[in-house]
């Protein structure tokens, strides 16, 4: 699935470069200023987003590994939470490393070219997290609502396919996206204020008429944010209905404690995404929420599951336990 998921990205970054080439943009380097409020603090807010990318790589490489590595945990669930991790590997490697130099030289220059295909990425993962917190949420509900059929229906057959399409789907849709944006004519200014090129940052930078591209993007943001996010919710209200009807008060616990961390993680991820959009126009406040959902949510992730799931700290403890026989026998 990874090798799928590289060649996927080697492809839509070809296509960002053929369509780039039939842009008449007048914008060749776009200036991001990062955080000038934080110059102050740049020795100790550098080293912080160092630590948060290393922790966050650190952690869901973990994740991944636990999983690869443990008979017990290869079933649906936690082969959703690998590609969970997988795609907050993503999405902090397109955003942190950027920013970091951002922050260290107090402002950046990026080709023109780079930050559409910083864009892209950006909102292809995004896309991809949402869509992948809805699978996550339908396999919770074919678990706890339908336990009978639910190998029949959530098997490896089903996984593989699912992944395949949401990958197809959001590229896809978040492709025509890219080439209505690259179609716009850009003729300055090139400042963005911002640590990365976000679609708002980038419209203002456009002289061309950007009706039909914000209409186009409130059509994504249905398709690939408020649909899931209403499919998670629908799929919750069935998954506390068939909790409270459980007789023993263990039970329902023991039920709930299943779905919990997906649930912290879906409100922590989707809080903050919605908070952006609720939010006036106050950059600054924006700018802190999307680092936030971008930066810190990634580093959440894997210490909600590890900590909140007793199957991974099993695993995470059996495989420390071989690893300690290897070294002292």
């Amino acid at each position: 699935m990874s090798v799928i998921t590289a060649l996927f990205f080697f492809f839509l970054t070809y296509c960002i470069l053929l369509t780039m080439q039939y842009n008449t943009t007048k914008v060749f380097e776009i200036i991001l200023l990062g955080f000038p409020n934080f110059q102050n603090i740049k020795n100790i807010f550098f080293p912080l987003m160092l630590l948060i990318y290393c922790v966050t790589i650190c952690g869901n490489l973990l994740i991944i590994l636990v999983v690869s590595y443990s008979r017990s945990l290869h079933s649906p669930m936690y082969f959703f939470l690998t590609q969970l991790s997988f795609t907050d590997i993503l999405l902090s490697t397109i955003i942190v490393p950027n920013m970091l130099h951002v922050v260290l030289y107090e402002g950046s220059y990026v080709s023109f070219i780079g930050c559409f295909i910083q864009f892209y990425c950006f909102l292809a993962t995004e896309s991809l997290e949402c869509l992948i917190l809805t699978v996550m949420s339908y396999d919770r509900y074919q678990a706890i609502c339908n336990p009978l059929q639910y190998t029949s229906i959530i098997n490896f057959t089903f996984c593989a396919k699912t992944i395949f399409l949401t990958w197809l789907i959001v590229l896809f849709i978040t492709l025509m996206m890219y080439i209505t944006i690259s179609n716009l004519l850009f003729c300055g200014p090139n400042i963005i204020d911002h640590f990365l090129c976000d679609f708002e940052p980038i419209l203002e930078l456009s002289c061309s008429e950007t009706f039909i591209v914000k209409m186009e993007s409130k059509l994504i943001a249905v398709l690939l944010v408020i649909c899931p996010f209403m499919v998670i919710v629908i799929s919750y209200v069935y998954i506390i209905i068939t909790i409270l009807k459980i007789p023993s008060v263990s039970g329902r616990q023991k039920t709930f404690s299943t779905c919990s961390s997906h649930l912290a993680v879906v409100s922590l991820y989707y809080g903050s995404l919605i908070s952006i959009y609720l939010l006036p126009d106050m950059k600054n406040a924006k700018k802190i929420l999307s680092l936030f959902y971008n930066v810190v949510t990634p580093l959440l992730n894997p210490m909600i599951y590890s900590l909140r799931n007793k199957d991974i700290k099993q695993a995470l403890e059996k495989i420390v336990q071989r690893i300690h026989k290897r070294l002292y026998t």
